[in-house]
Order: C-alpha cells, then structure tokens, then sequence
C-alpha cells in the first residue's frame, strides 16, 4: 500500500513537499486513493523507474492550458494583426524598460 504521506519530510524545521511518484503497479493497485492525491498535488507514474505519466486534477490541468501560448512566424501573421501590434502601447508604469533597448541593435 501506497501511503501518501511519504510524499512530504521535515527540513531544518520547514516543511518540504516532495513530488509524489509511484510505479505503474502501485497507482493501478491503489487507484483510488492516488486519484484523490492528485487532486490535491500532481502524481507522477513511473514505468521501470523512469517518469512515464502525470496524474493531476482537472483544475490544475485547466489552469495551465490557460497559460499555454502559441507560437508564430512574424511572416505567418496578417495585415490585420500585424496592424494591431504596432497599434499597442504600453501600460502606464512600464516606461523604465524603455533603457533597457535604448542601444539595441539585431
């Protein structure tokens, strides 16, 4: 049996979290109390010691495709956005990053 509170220890009086991980065998075996954990923290599964899967709440899950980004070539983009982009400007506050490419050069 798995018990899930080997997933944490003591450190210099502070409390470490430790990345639960468990084999295959050991999360099919204990279903059920594993996928409760991973609502609370992420479960990795390993396969012949080596990390194969992640098991993590749908929230958790949902949270990080929001900040999950895409990618393109400037020359992939239309005129429309290409027009929006050089149309923005910059909030109010962030006018010292300006320094910051003052001298750049490509």
């Amino acid at each position: 049996m798995v018990d899930v509170r080997d997933a944490s220890y003591m450190y210099n009086s502070y409390y470490v979290e430790v990345p639960m991980r468990v084999s295959t065998a050991d999360f099919i075996k204990n279903y059920g109390t594993l996928a409760d954990h991973a609502l609370a923290e992420p479960v990795t599964i390993t396969k012949n010691g080596r990390d194969r899967l992640v098991v993590l709440s749908a929230a958790e899950y949902d949270r990080l495709k929001r900040r999950d980004r895409q990618v393109f070539r400037s020359e992939d983009l239309t005129d429309e956005v290409l027009a929006l982009i050089a149309q923005a400007e910059v909030e109010p506050g962030h006018d010292h990053l300006d320094a910051e490419t003052e001298n750049w050069k490509p």
